[in-house]
Parts: structure tokens; sequence; C-alpha cells
């Protein structure tokens, strides 16, 4: 099976990566590529750990994580989990993924400490904001973010490393920057004013149609899904 056109994809986004960080004075290497892996056969996702140097893949849903986990390449693959996780779901995941992108509730939270401890573990998370403030979409409200990130601090097994957010779909490009500056000014002002620490929070922001948008606005991780896979490169 001829795979190359993920090579193809790949070397564009790249490519389109560094020319969004370098138009913002920031160094491409500092952004982490996560292959968002919903719509990929497991022959394409092994074939983008092992021929592209992608080591970052992220699933959407519990179901598929669990059937096909065993059927990838895990030689320093890092699995995340980033789509929105229900309670009951926590304790088939919590020892597979090496980061949680949608903490946004205490029940969450409380059900992530819980199947951690069982195991003996520290669960990585970000905490998800909601920068549209949608009624139909998970995270918190922007006003919410510090209370419930103090909050964590009652949760020995559970490490909060940075902040994520799905943005609006938008009609235009340029649509994007407010949502993405919001999330920005917040994750930062929380990390450092409000729990007072020290390094750069992991901010996961942008998609396939705006993560050029995203990473000028300070993102360090973005989420591509259909533009690694597409076999068609004209329409990625």
């Amino acid at each position: 099976m001829d795979l190359s056109y993920i090579d193809n994809n790949v070397s564009t986004i790249r490519q389109k990566i560094n020319a969004a960080a370098a138009r913002v004075g920031r160094d491409p290497s500092s952004i982490v590529l996560l292959a968002a892996i919903k719509s990929a056969e497991v022959d394409e996702i092994n074939y983008l750990h092992t021929n592209c140097e992608i080591n970052e893949v992220g699933e959407n849903r519990v179901q598929q994580l669990a059937e096909r986990y065993d059927k990838l390449c895990h030689d320093e693959l890092k699995m995340h989990f980033i789509g929105s996780l229900q309670t009951n779901k926590v304790k088939y995941i919590i020892d597979k993924v090496a980061l949680i992108h949608s903490l946004d509730s205490e029940r969450l939270a409380a059900e992530i400490q819980k199947q951690a401890q069982k195991r003996g573990i520290v669960a990585n998370v970000l905490v998800e904001i909601n920068s549209g403030n949608e009624e139909n979409k998970g995270g918190l409200p922007v006003e919410a973010v510090a209370d419930f990130c103090l909050g964590l601090d009652k949760y020995p097994n559970i490490k909060l490393r940075g902040f994520m957010t799905m943005a609006p779909r938008c009609e235009k490009k340029e649509d994007y920057y407010p949502y993405f500056n919001r999330t920005r000014e917040v994750a930062l002002a929380v990390w450092h004013d409000v729990l007072l620490e020290k390094g750069e929070p992991i901010i996961s922001m942008g998609m396939s149609e705006s993560f050029e948008q995203a990473i000028e606005c300070g993102s360090n991780m973005v989420r591509i899904g259909r533009s690694l896979f597409v076999k068609d490169t004209a329409t990625s």
C-alpha cells in the first residue's frame, strides 16, 4: 500500500507551521504537531509515526482507542486523549495516555484521581477552556478557569500541564484570532499569576483549519487530523 501521500502532507503542514512561527518570531521547534487520528487507519498511523517522526497522536473516542491500542507501534509513541471524556470511561484510558486534553469538571477530576490512584500513576491533564462560550461544547467558561485550577491541588494523582481550547468554527481565518488570543491570555495569567508556576504551560489550540492562526497567537501544540491523511493534497 502506497502511503507516500502522508509524507507529502506532513511536509506541507510543517512548512505552514514554520511559516506561521516565522511571522511572529517564534521557534517552530517549540510547537508540537499532534496527529488527531480519529479518521485514520492503523497502517496510516503507524506509517506516520515510524516514517514521518510524528511521536504524539490523539484519539477522540475511548472505544476506538481501546480497540486499536495494541495494533499501534508504541516505540516512543505518546497517546493523547483529545475528545470529550465521560467519567465512566476514564478507567479504560487512564493508563494508556500520556495526556488528557479535556478536563472540565469536578466530577471528571475526581474520577481521574480515583483511577490514577488505583494504578499508582500520575495523570497529566489539560484544562479545557470554552473560549467561545458555546453551550454545545465542553470546557470551562473563562471566568471559572482560575478557581477550578486552584482546586486541583487536592488531587495528588493529577498533574496540570496546561490548557486546551476548541475555538468556534469560523468562516474567515482572521475570525479565529480573538478566541486564540483570549485563551492564551487566560492560560498565562492563571499559570503564572494564580498558580505561580514556572516555565510555560502547554497551550493546545488550533486544528486543520486554524492551526496557523493558533500558532500566531501562541499555541505550542496543534491538533491536525484530516490534513495529514487526505490522499488528494490539493484538498488539504
